[in-house]
């Protein structure tokens, strides 16, 4: 693969675990993290599409956890009690082991970096620096200022407003098939992780290359 100009990377579940949260408060959660993680997760992805069809946008706090709140009481868990926790923690979620590394042999080999995600601002912010990954980013793009999200053609454009680099010049990597999927149609090499070893779906733009971790990366950008 060509050197990018720039490697954008999404947030939540490429940089970000967003099982942490739950994992962290498993002992209240009578059993249940397991189911509640993947069903927060799906709620979560679903209201943000759901909003930009409707044009009636909120931000990804708010969605967050309107979705969790769906999710705990169709579990029947405490949503009063478990609400304000589980929240906190999300603004606090581990980053995947390998992430900070793999951010910093991209900037040691003279490479741009950046996010582009449907987080809002505030808790990007807050996981950047709970993962101290801060130093290691030279741009930070949410959806706040589009009012709209991925996988919207318009968020994608943001890097090449904001960074100024094309999308043959990008490399984009999310560990979101949809997210990459959305990324390679609109022009980025795209590269999937797909750490649960999951099917593609049949959506257009295919990514340029899937790999396991995000330390497989460095192998594939010759670093």
């Amino acid at each position: 693969m060509q050197r990018p100009k720039i490697v954008v990377f999404d947030a939540y579940g490429t940089l970000f675990d967003v099982a942490a949260a739950v994992r962290r408060l498993s002992s209240k959660l009578d059993g249940q993290d397991k189911a509640l993680a993947g069903l927060w997760r799906q709620k979560q992805l679903e209201y943000t599409w759901l909003r930009s069809l409707r044009g009636d946008f909120v931000d990804f706090e708010q969605v967050t956890g309107e979705a969790l709140d769906w999710s705990l009481s169709s579990q029947g868990l405490d949503v009063a009690a478990l609400h304000a926790p589980l929240m906190a923690l999300y603004r606090q979620l581990d980053a995947y082991p390998d992430a900070k590394e793999t951010l910093e042999r991209l900037k040691s080999a003279g490479m741009r970096t950046a996010i582009l995600s449907n987080g809002s601002q505030s808790m990007l912010d807050a996981a950047i620096a709970s993962a101290g990954i801060g130093a290691v980013l030279d741009d930070v793009l949410s959806v706040d200022r589009l009012r709209i999200y991925k996988p919207h053609p318009s968020v994608y454009a943001m890097v090449e407003d904001r960074c100024q680099a094309k999308p043959s010049e990008t490399v984009f990597v999310s560990g979101n098939f949809w997210d990459a999927s959305a990324g390679a149609a609109f022009g980025f090499h795209a590269i999937w992780i797909n750490r649960a070893n999951a099917l593609p779906e049949p959506l257009p733009g295919r990514p340029k290359a899937t790999i396991g971790q995000l330390a497989d990366l460095n192998a594939l950008l010759k670093l």
